[in-house]
């Protein structure tokens, strides 16, 4: 039999014994010694049904493929654009990855300039250098107006919820349209300052307080006022 010595949503160091025997299997962040299902890292526990995985509370992006991102346009190149998604290695969005069909000659201006905003999906992730992009499909796009904000990537799972549960009671709190790149870059659309402001500060609240217990609860009452 397999006994769990901790409980979901604690906070785990790097060597803490998790489980014992071979009833429990280490996910994300943890790993077996002998009989035991160890941590690798600081993170936040989640047990589902024999799994033990652990969320990290800190660290950097690492870009995967099918990952939505948010970034900026900082270059362009003959075939395409050069997005900044705050990785390692600067993202490629070529003309034949848009949801437009764009020309050899065409102005790339027109479609996406310096600076620009864009919503895009991972394609795929060459040898940790080389990050291919794209817009093709739902809610890929340019985005227009708005503000943007920076949270850790680590804590992005909290800001969606299950299923999307958080984000969406966020949204329809503050009648704002909301986009959480897996990178930790979250766009924020309303018609009213303030309610940006009340989703902006609901996000942080999240971010700062991901490994409470009641935080949905929380949440629900934050944006009540």
């Amino acid at each position: 039999m397999g006994n769990l010595l901790i409980k979901e949503k604690d906070i785990v160091v790097p060597g803490e014994v998790l489980a014992s025997g071979m009833d429990f299997l280490p996910g994300d962040g943890a790993f077996r010694e002998k009989d035991d299902v160890i941590a690798s890292r600081l993170g936040l526990v989640s047990v589902k049904g024999r799994l033990i995985k652990l969320i990290p509370l800190s660290g950097k992006y690492m870009p995967k493929p099918n990952d939505t991102v948010i970034g900026k346009v900082i270059d362009m190149t003959f075939g395409g654009w050069i997005i900044d998604i705050g990785t390692f290695a600067k993202a490629n969005l070529s003309i034949k990855d848009t949801s437009e069909y764009i020309s050899r000659d065409a102005d790339l201006t027109q479609y996406y300039d310096f600076g620009d905003i864009v919503c895009a999906k991972i394609n795929k992730v060459i040898r940790n250098k080389v990050i291919d992009l794209t817009t093709k499909g739902m809610g890929l796009r340019k985005l227009k107006g708005g503000m943007l904000i920076k949270i850790n990537p680590s804590k992005v799972p909290r800001v969606i919820g299950k299923g999307g549960s958080m984000v969406s009671m966020i949204k329809d709190g503050t009648d704002c349209k909301i986009t959480v790149g897996q990178n930790g870059v979250v766009w924020i659309f309303g018609t009213d300052a303030k309610k940006e402001k009340l989703a902006k500060d609901a996000i942080k609240k999240i971010e700062e307080e991901a490994h409470e217990e009641g935080l949905t609860d929380k949440i629900k009452e934050f944006l009540k006022g």
